[in-house]
């Protein structure tokens, strides 16, 4: 789990506060299938290889922020009950939390301050990569890609595997934007597929590059 955050956060306004898990909420399917398929698609061993996120148990809670981040963006402007839905893939990312903590070896004592740190892990994260796409185009793109070097990749520097993961989120941010929020409500959420984005990303690469030995001869 993420071992420290760089400054204090609070959380977003528009987000939901982590200790509300502990409130009763009625079981829902299509909770638990959004969240589903966020956990599955952070599993897709692509990201693993092709993006070079870490293979460790940060690297895997990253990615499952990133998704619910995107998510939680889309369902922003939703009307209700629509937009209850954050709360409750919230509470349900909580809980798994919270489970791995126990599985871990993490004391009944301690699991609280962990969820406190993980709590302020996803906030500070959820802030800076919302603002970043929300800003779009390429200033958009270079505040996630420094975003994701930070916390996803631990490097000082720009990193070429944030910016492909980056060019990942967005590609996933435009798919959300096109899909019904009543369909997302059903539990139908789909991604796109990392291994295709990553695949025209070097095909653009290769493109650029020819044509710039093209122009210079």
């Amino acid at each position: 789990m993420p071992k420290s955050m760089p400054v204090p956060v609070e959380r977003p306004n528009a987000y939901p506060m982590i200790f509300q898990l502990f409130a009763s909420r009625p079981a829902s399917s299509n909770i638990d299938a959004l969240y589903g398929v966020i956990v599955a698609q952070a599993r897709s061993p692509v990201f693993y290889l092709a993006y070079g996120v870490p293979d460790t148990v940060e690297g895997r809670f990253d990615l499952i922020v990133l998704h619910l981040v995107l998510l939680f963006r889309r369902l922003r402007n939703e009307p209700e009950p629509v937009r209850s839905l954050v709360q409750g893939v919230f509470d349900r990312f909580c809980r798994d939390m919270d489970h791995n903590l126990r599985e871990m070896g993490v004391g009944d004592l301690a699991v609280p301050k962990e969820m406190r740190r993980l709590g302020e892990a996803f906030y500070g994260r959820a802030g800076v990569y919302e603002r970043a796409l929300d800003a779009g185009g390429a200033e958009g793109h270079d505040l996630l890609t420094s975003a994701l070097t930070r916390n996803v990749f631990a490097e000082a520097d720009l990193s070429d595997h944030a910016r492909r993961l980056a060019a990942y989120a967005v590609e996933a941010m435009n798919r959300l934007d096109m899909a019904e929020g009543a369909a997302i409500a059903r539990g139908d959420l789909v991604f796109p597929d990392p291994e295709i984005v990553s695949a025209t990303i070097d095909a653009k690469t290769v493109a650029e590059t020819h044509v710039k030995s093209h122009d210079r001869a």
